[in-house]
């Protein structure tokens, strides 16, 4: 039997309906720490008195990075899906970008936005 080169497309209408899922979910999550930092800039402004303030700054401070490192990496994964959706578009989604050969069904479902198959990603760790 001839090895898959490719998903049928019902194959690939499961994964983009999995993906979009995933982005509706995470721009929803997105707007959410924006609207919570946007939020945490603009309480800042009663006075306080003495150390209790510059406390509160530095969680005020630390939370706002935390925030916003959240808020980025909640970004770089809409990216990824968009990008896999465009791939489910042209016909490339699935395939290993470092092999060539198909990505598992089992690891498309787990990290549907992977252009790499798990052992292309393991030997790259070596």
């Amino acid at each position: 039997m001839e090895e898959k080169t490719r998903y049928t497309e019902s194959e690939l209408q499961e994964f983009e309906a999995l993906i979009t899922e995933k982005l509706e979910k995470a721009k929803s999550e997105l707007k959410s720490l924006k609207g919570t930092l946007n939020k945490s800039g603009e309480e800042g402004t009663d006075t306080t008195s003495g150390n209790t303030k510059v406390l509160e700054d530095g969680a005020d401070t630390a939370e706002k990075e935390n925030l916003s490192q959240l808020a980025g990496r909640q970004q770089k994964f809409i990216n990824n899906l968009e990008n896999a959706l465009i791939r489910i578009k042209n016909g490339t989604y699935g395939i290993c970008s470092i092999s060539g050969k198909l990505i598992s069904k089992e690891r498309l479902r787990a990290v549907p936005h992977t252009t790499q198959s798990i052992e292309a990603k393991l030997s790259q760790q070596n």
